[in-house]
């Protein structure tokens, strides 16, 4: 009775596969989990073993060597890992107990070591919790449950930022810095590098990497930051960070800078950019208001 049970969830479970990778194709969305050669991108600074816990099923998101047999939510993939499926199923339904899987922990999220099947088996059934052996990793950046590989990757580029700079030792409470797309961190070591330049033209001295960190983060962008959230820009780009438009602003702070032969500053950068990248409504009313100003200009 175990094994024509297990045969029929095996078919249910094979079409229920093959349904969710035509939706994620249709979406243009990945469906595969996540590789734990990502989670290593993320520069760890050491492990150590929890021991024997019991964890959440729902936060086991990727595996060490099996993430291509397997989709985004550990339905098998391949006739091989559906038939081993099958074989398990069918010892559970007999009463057999499965061992524990092993997996590393990093952050929120577990990626399997050993007995990925068993996992698929806890998903397709509904388990909630699973007994595991847990080596946790410690790292600067950690993963979420509902990461996904842009994610890992961008989580990645931020540790790599974070180990370059090492911003959070030279300054505990800088916040976290997040962007959207990939590429961005070495935008912000351009700007730290040329922050460091200028201000060695200024000062007349050689100025120190740490030191030169510090300045960026304080007088650069902290003010712009500050300056995007008193102006409340964020919400007219959603989708976006306060990383994002830094950088957006910066950029445009720069072209002021030309156009007007000074600086105008954070603040100032950030009003323009919101006049003429914002949303369509205010960028009309920004259109109107100068057209306001021109009589004023005349008689004055």
């Amino acid at each position: 009775m175990g094994t024509w049970q297990a045969e029929a969830e095996k078919e249910r479970l094979e079409h229920r596969a093959k349904l969710q990778e035509l939706l994620h194709r249709l979406r243009g969305e990945p469906n595969t989990l996540l590789p734990f050669h990502q989670a290593l991108a993320l520069r760890p600074q050491g492990e150590h073993h929890l021991g024997l816990r019991t964890i959440e099923v729902d936060r086991i998101v990727g595996s060490v060597d099996r993430y291509e047999d397997f989709d985004r939510r550990f339905l098998p993939k391949t006739p091989h890992t559906l038939e081993r499926w099958k074989r398990l199923r069918a010892l559970q339904l007999a009463g057999v107990e499965l061992p524990p899987i092993e997996v590393y922990q990093v952050g929120e999220a577990y990626f399997v070591k050993d007995g990925n099947h068993r996992v698929a088996l806890a998903k397709a059934t509904g388990q909630k919790y699973i007994d595991a052996e847990v080596i946790a990793l410690e790292v600067p950046v950690p993963v979420e449950p509902g990461d996904t590989l842009k994610d890992l990757i961008l989580k990645a580029e931020y540790a790599h930022f974070l180990e370059k700079t090492r911003l959070k030792a030279l300054i505990p409470e800088a916040e976290e810095i997040r962007f959207t797309a990939l590429g961005r961190y070495d935008l912000l070591l351009d700007h730290i590098a040329t922050r460091r330049y200028f201000k060695g033209l200024e000062e007349g001295r050689p100025i120190p990497w740490e030191e030169a960190v510090a300045d960026w983060y304080q007088t650069l962008y902290r003010p712009t930051v500050e300056a995007i959230r008193r102006l409340g820009l964020l919400k007219d780009f959603p989708g976006r960070t306060e990383a994002d438009l830094y950088l957006w602003v910066m950029d445009h702070r720069h072209f002021l800078a030309q156009e007007l032969g000074g600086d105008p500053g954070p603040e100032e950068a950030a009003r323009s950019y919101e006049a003429r990248f914002g949303p369509f409504w205010k960028r009309v009313a920004g259109g109107l208001k100068d057209l306001l100003k021109e009589p004023l200009r005349r008689i004055c």
